[in-house]
């Protein structure tokens, strides 16, 4: 469970460099951005004018026509009820209505055009970012790790910068307009409805951190738990066969139940500001009805009945506004976990990568030289010490030697997946360190025990090291590796993974991938030690006219399949200690011929086996 670990985030000011971040990729789309800003201030504008409206009604209708209606009763005449007004207050409150849907209908349009955009580039980054890392990146970082990342995390932090944009920007113009209208109509009670507002603004600070906090932790478990989930579904054989589903189990729960109290936490506080807010609009509130009633209620009347009902109205909704935007701050500080983890992964450095002013290979012949090279992945744990060899162009060379003892980092050092620690490794006499990565890989071919193989077709597979490469091609590759059954299932899906086909199959595809490459140096690493034996029979002869004219590096389990190599190298504990052809470290009798007697052996005493059980069968 080590590797699910991930990066702990402590920065307290993280709010302003999210946002800066995120806007980063919002003002790619200033157009739609602006209309979407554009509409929901004039939504929060006409919003803000409608108690002005409810005023004029009151004061200028409603109230004129109430004394007429009294002073005409008293006279003993029935009264006219003269509706002009309301008709045209009715009218106004119409085309604000009507302005409102309009405008809602753009800026949620809008909206949802930039939270798409914006989700594709994130998406998009985090893919090329994924791509272009190193393979000591990939040692670190489990495969749900990185899922989390590009889907859950891109759609949290997205959603943020459409709706929660919506409420915050609605809100910020509500609060300007209402207080504005406010400070028109009386000073002293839209000062009684701002003084609410520091207060809540001290507190929700505490509460922000405390949000913060556990909202990070429950990204940080959210991630382990996807990571965990993936881990254990790919490897449901290995826990049926070891009877291990209890354990499995008992620690994807320990994960929930971490991920629950701190999502539970988080909403918790995040649950508080609404209280909060609708507490400090009461009291608010209260306070307008009791001084803005006296003030009304005084004679001469300080200020008009439709002003005091405007008033009120606008001490209730002023803390809507506010609402959103605790609503919008409580998910933002939710969303910056989300969004450490996107913006640190895009900004994780790449620690294999051109040199400033690299250049390409022209061609490759293939000749391969160590010089004094040492390497390590973690420091303090050398895999390599000062290996020195050359490998001359057209050469086959063998690594043998105990699992662990440096064979696939050599190669992983040839490919460039990672680099020396210390030394100089040259390809064709050149320092390939002064050479770009791309230029070198597109002239290594490379053939992996486990192969992998796309979702599609057999011929796509092929095709992967080779788009250009025309049915032709592909059918002269397999001719040329003696899988001609193959051709005509070229067509065939072969499934997530490869699942459609067999261990076997699959590497007969990635050697058919290797070949259509045409590559100068040609690199086996155990590619025939999970296949059987009649498959790797078939092979065989495959890859001798495979390594013919090229530069080849084998790594076999099976010693009896590299002993025609020209060389072979005796990896030990990061040490050549051996290097010969197979008659002359045979005649030297060291730790090759050691090895080699003792698969002799063991390879007779099985056929031995296999022998006796057919005849005592044969026998009964």
């Amino acid at each position: 469970m080590r590797r699910f670990q991930e990066k702990n985030f402590t920065n307290k000011g993280a709010l302003i460099p999210f946002f800066r971040r995120l806007f980063g990729y919002s003002l790619r789309y200033k157009k739609w951005l602006f209309g979407f800003i554009v509409f929901v201030l004039i939504v929060a504008a006409v919003e803000a004018i409608l108690p002005v409206i409810w005023m004029k009604l009151i004061d200028n209708a409603v109230i004129p026509a109430v004394t007429s209606y009294f002073e005409t009763s008293k006279s003993g005449i029935s009264p006219d009820t003269d509706l002009t007004m309301v008709w045209y207050y009715s009218g106004i409150y119409f085309i604000m209505g009507l302005v409102i849907a309009i405008s809602v209908y753009f800026f949620i349009n809008f909206a949802g055009r930039v939270q798409e955009f914006v989700m594709y580039d994130i998406r998009q980054d985090l893919f090329n970012k994924l791509q272009s890392l190193s393979f000591s990146f990939y040692d670190k970082s489990a495969v749900g790790w990185l899922m989390s990342r590009i889907t859950s995390d891109s759609n949290k932090v997205t959603e943020l910068i459409s709706w929660g944009m919506i409420e915050a920007i609605w809100g910020f113009g509500m609060i300007v307009f209402c207080v504005s209208a406010m400070f028109i109509f009386n000073w002293k009670l839209a000062l009684v409805v701002l003084l609410t507002i520091p207060v809540l603004v001290l507190i929700s600070l505490r509460i922000r951190m405390l949000i913060l906090k556990y909202s990070r932790e429950s990204r940080k478990f959210n991630s382990e738990i996807t990571a965990s989930f993936n881990e254990n579904i790919t490897g449901v054989e290995v826990n049926k066969s070891m009877v291990q589903e209890q354990r499995a189990s008992v620690e994807f729960n320990s994960l929930s139940e971490k991920m629950r109290i701190s999502s539970y936490k988080s909403e918790f506080f995040s649950a508080l500001y609404t209280p909060l807010v609708i507490f400090g609009g009461s009291v608010a509130a209260a306070i307008v009805i009791y001084w803005g009633g006296s003030m009304a209620l005084d004679f001469p009347p300080e200020i008009s009945i439709g002003a005091l009902a405007a008033f009120f109205g606008y001490a209730t909704l002023i803390y809507e506004p506010i609402l959103d935007i605790s609503r919008f701050y409580a998910q933002a500080q939710g969303c910056i976990s989300a969004g450490e983890r996107i913006f640190s992964l895009i900004d994780t450095s790449v620690s294999v990568l051109d040199k400033p002013g690299a250049t390409d290979f022209k061609d490759i012949r293939g000749k391969i030289e160590f010089k004094n090279v040492s390497f390590h992945y973690e420091k303090g744990k050398p895999v390599l010490k000062n290996i020195n060899f050359i490998i001359e162009a057209g050469q086959s060379i063998a690594l043998v030697g105990e699992t662990g003892g440096g064979k696939s980092t050599i190669i992983n050092l040839i490919c460039r997946f990672y680099e020396p620690i210390s030394g100089v490794i040259k390809v064709d006499g050149e320092d390939y360190m002064d050479k770009t990565i791309e230029s070198l890989r597109r002239r290594i071919g490379v053939v992996l025990q486990t192969p992998h193989l796309f979702s599609g077709t057999i011929m796509e597979n092929i095709k992967y090291s080779n788009s250009n490469a025309s049915g032709d091609d592909v059918i002269r590759a397999l001719k040329f590796i003696s899988a001609d059954d193959f051709i005509p299932r070229l067509n065939e899906q072969v499934g997530e993974g490869g699942e459609n086909l067999s261990m076997g199959e699959k590497q007969i595809v990635s050697f058919a991938r290797a070949v259509l490459a045409n590559p100068a140096i040609f690199i086996m690493d155990e590619a025939t030690s999970s296949i059987d034996t009649l498959t790797e029979a078939r092979i065989q002869n495959s890859i001798h006219e495979i390594i013919k004219g090229r530069t080849s590096i084998i790594i076999a389990h099976r010693l009896s399949t590299i002993k025609n190599c020209n060389r072979i190298l005796i990896v030990q504990n990061g040490e050549i200690v051996e290097d010969g052809s197979h008659r002359q470290l045979m005649i030297k009798k060291g730790k090759y011929y050691n090895l080699y007697t003792k698969q002799l052996r063991e390879q007779r005493e099985k056929e031995l086996f296999e022998s006796d059980n057919t005849n005592t069968a044969l026998v009964q």
